[in-house]
């Protein structure tokens, strides 16, 4: 049965609009950063209150995006129709994101980009280690690789959750396509994008000098625990916030 957003009680509408206004604008980050091109890549984040989710229209391009554009599914990855005689297509990736969502309760946001040194390493196959300490306070270990699957059906989103769901890394490199990553909510996902492709990056460069020093694991696990639960403006005093980080 084909669901129409109007008929949906008031608050499910107003938190839909909010979110469609979050992820219109987060998807400006994606080009800002030089992470996508052209129309690739796409955001999506949980409806508050709702088994929905709002994502980017398929092929249309960034400098186009707009809050009404974006698309509302079910968890199921069903559209949600609107009402508007130009009601758009949602992501082709829409099925991966709506298993992440379906089989991973505590993600709020999923990204999806096609970022040049992340996308490289998934190419490879290859994991990117930790080498760096940001990369243990971000992602807690190495940045994995998922399994190769073919877009169309929810075979991406398997790869994710298998991969992720026993690792503290909020970014996957799916082998020979590219970085998926995922947040308590979209801004969160984008954020894990932007620092995926910064550490691959780095660590691209590092192996052409040689061959990168890893960092012990329960110094990862340290900066780990460190960055989630002091850095930041957490109501801690004055110097633990110094102690935390120079980020």
């Amino acid at each position: 049965m084909t669901t129409v957003l109007s008929q949906l009680p008031q608050e499910i509408q107003d938190a839909v609009a909010r979110t469609r206004q979050r992820v219109s604008d987060l998807h400006a980050e994606l080009p800002r950063n030089q992470l996508v091109v052209w129309t690739a890549g796409n955001v999506s984040e949980r409806v508050p209150g709702a088994d929905l989710f709002v994502i980017k229209p398929s092929g249309v391009s960034y400098d186009e995006l707009a809050p009404e554009a974006m698309v509302v599914c079910t968890l199921d990855g069903e559209k949600i129709v609107d009402g508007t005689p130009d009601s758009l297509t949602p992501s082709s990736d829409t099925a991966a994101h709506a298993y992440v969502y379906r089989n991973m309760t505590e993600v709020g946001g999923v990204v999806h980009t096609h970022s040049t040194y992340a996308t490289a390493w998934a190419a490879r196959g290859e994991e990117i280690p930790c080498v760096l300490t940001m990369m243990g306070d971000e992602f807690g270990g190495p940045i994995p690789v998922g399994p190769f699957a073919i877009i169309g059906d929810d075979s991406i989103g398997r790869g994710i959750v298998e991969t992720l769901q026993n690792s503290r890394s909020r970014a996957v490199l799916m082998q020979n396509h590219g970085p998926f990553t995922i947040g308590k909510d979209a801004k969160d996902a984008v954020k894990a994008a932007v620092m995926c492709e910064e550490v691959a990056r780095t660590v691209h460069i590092a192996k052409q000098l040689g061959e990168p020093i890893a960092i012990p694991s329960e110094t990862v696990d340290a900066l780990f625990d460190r960055y989630q639960n002091v850095y930041g403006q957490r109501g801690g005093s004055a110097s633990d916030a110094d102690a935390a980080s120079d980020r």
